[in-house]
């Protein structure tokens, strides 16, 4: 009597939908909804109502007044300043670190981050020291907008050092190989074969570096002087309103800087996703 094997890969159970070890179920995702909403979208729609409780005409008042109109001013330009030049030693710093091999390599990968570890107003006390009265290295420009961005380049350098990094990491060198072993130079090469790979990565560490530095305080605080119309950013014009009472008005500053933020964030990952759709098609 010869019995029937049996069905090692049985069919899958109609009306069941298979989930692999990454996906998510209902819980999960509702836990996260409910976290980022706790976290994120709540305090923004609060401060959002509260911005609007003098009314359009008060909002509007706001963040059109001669002081709010030059310390957007004001901000714009120290945060593009700090977001292209970072945009270009970010990635500079990011190539030397992935490409070049020099001694005590490690470690000036892990004082990239000390940004981020450090509290921003020791970084303005710090600056204050070299930059400004009594300076060691005899360079005094405290109170200044270059004083200003200085500051900023060092609290938004690592967005763009760690946007780039991985990417130049699993960047194809054999592609390289070959159109140097075709005659190309360098900068050919760099031009036509890294930067189109590179550049959505760039733009998204510039992005977060301007993100950055528009609502940026304490590396500022010391340092730039908190001259009005000169050396004043939004932040520090915020913390001046809500010393003299006058909270809505700034909420309504903080509502332009974070719709600022939002929209170079948003266009900067649309412009980004294009980008590496269009170099997957060249591929």
């Amino acid at each position: 009597m010869v019995t029937e094997p049996k069905n090692r890969h049985p069919t899958p159970t109609t009306g069941r939908k298979f989930r692999g070890p990454g996906s998510v179920g209902p819980l999960g995702l509702g836990v996260a909804v409910l976290w980022l909403s706790v976290i994120v979208l709540l305090p923004l729609a609060a401060l959002t109502v509260t911005s609007f409780d003098a009314g359009l005409g008060g909002f509007w008042d706001a963040v059109t007044s001669p002081r709010a109109l030059a310390t957007f001013k004001v901000t714009l330009e120290v945060s593009a300043a700090a977001a292209v030049i970072n945009l270009v030693f970010g990635t500079l710093i990011a190539w030397v670190l992935v490409r070049d091999e020099f001694p005590g390599k490690r470690f000036v990968n892990a004082i990239i981050d000390l940004p981020f570890a450090l509290p921003t107003i020791v970084a303005s006390l710090v600056l204050l020291s070299l930059y400004g009265p009594g300076s060691p290295i005899g360079l005094v420009f405290n109170a200044t907008k270059p004083a200003v961005v200085v500051a900023l380049l060092f609290v938004t350098l690592p967005f763009v050092v760690r946007a780039v990094q991985p990417v130049l990491i699993e960047l194809d060198r054999e592609v390289e190989e070959a159109a140097a072993s075709l005659g190309a130079n360098n900068w050919t090469i760099f031009r036509s074969i890294v930067l189109p790979v590179l550049l959505p990565a760039i733009l998204s560490g510039a992005g977060l570096a301007f993100a950055r530095a528009i609502g940026e305080f304490g590396s500022v605080v010391l340092i730039g002087g908190n001259i009005p119309g000169e050396t004043q950013i939004a932040s520090q014009y915020i913390r001046e309103l809500i010393e003299y009472d006058q909270a809505t008005e700034a909420a309504a500053i903080s509502v332009v800087l974070l719709a600022l933020a939002f929209v170079v964030l948003f266009v900067l990952r649309i412009v980004g996703n294009r980008l590496a759709r269009r170099e997957e098609q060249i591929r």
